[in-house]
């Protein structure tokens, strides 16, 4: 049975699980600018939390390509008023910190967050896996190359599925080392990946099974969705379930969605499909 220790609560992952995107920034590709006030930080929350998530992951950094820069003193300041002010109303909520910055990460634990969320993987900060190590927190792990910046040119693979479970299997040893006990993996849907690796990686999404840890899948209204069904973010949480639907086929234990209620109806289908009770 695969769990997570978020500050000594146990999460069993044997049923999958929701994790709710609260972006407090201005410029995230989908939700930009939505939650960047007081009350509409709480009313996400809350939202999310009465849906069903089981996380709540806090970003105050845009990763999308050509997002606007934002200083580590900001960033703090975002994250940790974010999460002090969620636990405040919600003090049983789970909190995820959405960051490559260890800075960040530090601070925003010591703010009450419980797990740290690295879209680069530990490649941007040499001090992440040290850091996290010794915040004995749960580490997502994910699959980029280079920056939010450079990686759309950085898609040469020979295969993609493989090179982006070695990468993440170096990098699980690495974290390993540094007293991570709880990690991860995430492959990084649309970060360094073309449309069409995007999908191979999606059909071969059992094989990260491999490492043996848990899986995230965060596809939430990405272009590789939107941009087949030539429509917008806006329009892709139909196409967002479909491809959450096929992750849960395919072992993912935890769904990184802007949509929970959708995503945990998802879960449900899931479970009555394989005969499990959903809690």
């Amino acid at each position: 049975m695969q769990t997570l220790n978020c500050r000594g609560k146990l999460i069993d992952l044997s049923i999958p699980k929701v994790m709710g995107i609260i972006n407090v920034t201005t410029d995230s590709f989908y939700d930009g600018g939505k939650t960047t006030t007081k009350n509409n930080i709480l009313s996400q929350a809350e939202n999310m939390l009465l849906d069903g998530a089981t996380f709540l992951d806090i970003g105050g950094y845009s990763t999308r390509p050509g997002a606007n820069e934002v200083s580590e003193t900001e960033e703090v300041k975002r994250v940790t008023e974010a999460i002090a002010l969620i636990l405040k109303k919600f003090p049983e909520a789970i909190i995820s910190v959405d960051t490559f910055r260890s800075a960040v990460a530090k601070k925003a634990v010591e703010a009450g967050a419980a797990i740290v969320n690295d879209v680069s993987g530990g490649t941007l900060d040499s001090e992440m896996y040290t850091t996290v190590g010794k915040l004995k927190v749960p580490y997502i792990l994910m699959h980029m190359r280079g920056t939010p910046e450079t990686m759309s040119t950085l898609t040469d693979y020979e295969n993609v599925t493989i090179e982006v479970i070695k990468d993440l299997a170096s990098k699980i040893a690495l974290a390993r080392a540094e007293g991570i006990n709880d990690v991860i993996s995430d492959p990084g849907f649309g970060f360094a990946k073309t449309r069409e690796q995007n999908f191979e990686v999606l059909n071969n999404l059992e094989l990260f099974q491999n490492l043996e840890i848990p899986l995230l899948s965060g596809v939430s209204r990405k272009s590789f969705i939107y941009k087949t069904l030539d429509t917008t973010p806006e329009h892709a949480l139909n196409g967002t379930t479909f491809v959450n639907t096929v992750s849960l086929m395919k072992g993912a234990s935890i769904l990184r969605v802007h949509d929970v209620n959708e995503a945990v109806e998802c879960v449900k289908l899931w479970s009555a499909v394989n005969g499990v009770k959903h809690y």
